[in-house]
């Protein structure tokens, strides 16, 4: 049974994690087009329709499974900084990436900060609120940064895969 239809807020000293809502949209627009946010995230910047349909998504994830991601923004500026959360993507790899995979994406502007950590420990601190047992990631081996967010937010590597021809981890974190 579903315990939410929208993120719940939550706060932690440095971030604001809220729903995402319209008045986001070009703030999601501008990150997903930079090109050094999605290096390591199939490698090609986001068109403005295809940020409408990961914004449409998120919201689906709420209303249809219960959780889904957040919108990051700095509590002291108000700044939109990036995104947090859980999805299903029905991943097609080898070995299955169970679900709720979480994900993380912030802007190279806040980067080197310790600002994603936050985030993602902000995030599992709420799944392990609501009794999941287990998480999982799906990292580039080339995104170094986030292999480090992972590794201090207790994800342990399980497999090597391929997905969409390129190479990735998965990773798991039992709570």
């Amino acid at each position: 049974m579903l315990e939410f239809k929208s993120a719940p807020a939550i706060d932690t000293p440095r971030l604001a994690l809220r729903a995402h809502t319209l008045d986001d949209y070009n703030d999601c627009v501008a990150l997903w087009a930079s090109p050094e946010v999605t290096r390591h995230i199939g490698g090609v910047p986001f068109t403005a329709e295809a940020t409408w349909a990961r914004l449409l998504r998120y919201t689906g994830h709420w209303a249809l499974l219960g959780y889904g991601y957040w919108a990051v923004r700095e509590r002291a500026t108000g700044l939109f900084i990036g995104e947090a959360g859980f999805a299903d993507h029905h991943r097609e790899v080898n070995p299955a990436l169970d679900p709720p995979e979480a994900g993380w994406v912030l802007a190279p502007s806040v980067h080197g900060r310790g600002l994603a950590t936050e985030a993602v420990r902000a995030i599992l601190e709420w799944a392990d609120a609501r009794g999941w047992r287990r998480t999982t990631a799906m990292i580039d081996p080339t995104n170094v940064p986030s292999l480090r967010v992972a590794d201090k937010c207790g994800f342990q590597p399980y497999a090597n895969a391929t997905y969409l021809g390129e190479p990735t981890i998965l990773f798991a974190r039992h709570a």
